[in-house]
This record gives structure tokens, sequence and C-alpha cells, in this order.
């Protein structure tokens, strides 16, 4: 009797199909995903459409597609008109598109003051936004003076140890800036601020002063000192900060408030480019 006899007769599954079937599962998985795609993109086509005609653009059973139309109302990306049973796009979306418009925007708008500012004071300047428990460098801008070679986009950094993250912690919801805080705060050098309730205090003085500022608070940064300000949208939100980094020596207690009161100014001009104040 061969292997795959005595597998069969024990009701196991020879190795082989195991590694098919895998391999039709991944395949399925993506099929699914690229016709959940499909539907959203038949809706943003249509504005709305019911399951039958959804089902005929994919070429899939009516079954087939009330199950894609069930993922996507459960994750909030369609809905349903219960008057005529059709279905559109939902809020999910709008959330999704607004986020991406926002670093993208953002990115577009923030080119100008980035340079500007790195060319004035001859230092890196970045801008960041909030990331969930992070910070994420979205743009860099580097000025003649600057000595590190550091690249910091697409990086994501602790809130609670850079200057970005302070100013973003700070302007948080406060039942959300509390969940995190209510977390460990990690140590990474013997600057970094770990205790929530002294956080609070700099957090406050953040909102206060209109800027946040670190001094060799996380590891990647020993040596160098940073400056941040809020940047905001139309409606007021903070939705962004912008910061300037560079050597200690240089980023000196005598130099600091002259490059807060720059990069405050840069902030206030982002603001304005992103529709604050009109």
């Amino acid at each position: 009797m061969t292997r795959t006899q005595k597998q069969s007769d024990r009701g196991e599954e020879p190795a082989g199909n195991s590694a098919k079937q895998n391999g039709r599962g991944a395949a399925s998985a993506v099929q699914s995903v690229d016709r959940a795609v499909s539907v959203l993109e038949i809706l943003a086509r249509h504005g709305e459409a019911g399951v039958t005609e959804i089902a005929d653009e994919l070429d899939v059973h009516k079954s087939t597609a009330f199950r894609l139309l069930g993922v996507l109302e459960n994750r909030g990306l369609v809905a349903q008109a219960k008057d005529r049973g059709k279905y559109y796009l939902g809020a999910g979306v709008l959330r999704l598109a607004g986020a991406a418009a926002v670093r993208l925007d953002i990115s577009q708008e923030g080119v100008p003051v980035c340079r500007e500012l790195a060319d004035e004071l001859g230092e890196t300047v970045n801008i960041a936004v909030l990331d969930d428990d992070a910070a994420v460098n979205i743009m860099q801008a580097r000025g003649t003076a600057s000595v590190t070679a550091q690249n910091w986009l697409g990086r994501r950094t602790p809130l609670h140890a850079t200057s970005s993250g302070k100013v973003l912690l700070a302007h948080m919801p406060p039942t959300l800036r509390e969940g995190l805080l209510a977390r460990p705060l990690p140590r990474f050098t013997e600057r970094t601020i770990t205790g929530a309730s002294m956080l609070r205090n700099e957090l406050e003085a953040v909102v206060e002063q209109g800027y946040g500022i670190t001094i060799e608070e996380l590891e990647l940064e020993l040596g160098l000192a940073a400056v941040a300000a809020p940047v905001r949208a139309h409606d007021g939100k903070v939705i962004a900060a912008i910061s300037v980094s560079g050597p200690v020596y240089r980023l000196n207690p005598d130099r600091l408030p002259e490059l807060a009161k720059r990069t405050v100014a840069a902030g206030v001009e982002l603001s304005r480019r992103m529709g604050y104040g009109f």
C-alpha cells in the first residue's frame, strides 16, 4: 500500500494536496480582495447599484456579491438605501479618503514652508502627523548647517520622546490622550520623561506656550535637540507638527527661544495654507 493510500485510509490529507489547498486559499483571498475593490469602484462609478447589477458586472453569482457587500457594509465602506435596496459608498470611504487627503495636502503645501525654514535656520525641518500611538514624518528638508545624515521620512517615533510627538499628544482629545498616558512610557535615554504626571505638566506647557521641546530624549536623537509647533486644519484641529532639529551645541538654551519663535511662525503659515484663519 502506498503512503498516499495509507493517509487516505486514515482520513489524512496528502502533503501535496495540503500545499495545493493553501495555494488555492491564498489565491481565493486575493481574488476576494480584488472583487471587494471592484465593488467600491462600481459604486463610485454609478453612485448606487443593486446586488444583481453588481453581480453582473463582477460576473459572479448573486450570493457572492451579497457576501462581499455584507463585509463592506460591516466595515462602513458601503451602506444600503433601505427603501430601494440599492447600495452606495459609506462614510468609511470618506474617512479613509479624508486621511489620505490631509497627508497629500500637507505634503504639497508643506514643501515651500519646510524649505524656507531650513534655508533660513540652516537646520533640519520635518513635518509629522499622528499615526495611531506614534508620530510619523512625512516631509523633511535639510539646511546648509545640517550635520546629520539621519533620514526621518516615513519613520514612526514615540509621542512622549519627540518634540513633534509632544505637540500632537498635547492637542489630542483628552480621552484619547489619557488612554495613551495610562500605558507604560518607555525610557530611551536618561532624559526621557516616563512619568505620566510629569508628562501631563509638560503637555500643558506645550499648549500654553505654543511649542514643544526635546533635548536628547530619544536614542536616535542623542546629541540632538528639537522644537516643534502645531499645524492646524481649516477647522482649527491640530493635524500635524512642524519641527526644527539640530545638534545641542547649536540648539542651545540661548538660541532655542528664537528657533521656537520661527518654528511657531512656520506652523502658522502652513496652517494658513491648510485653510485655517479664513
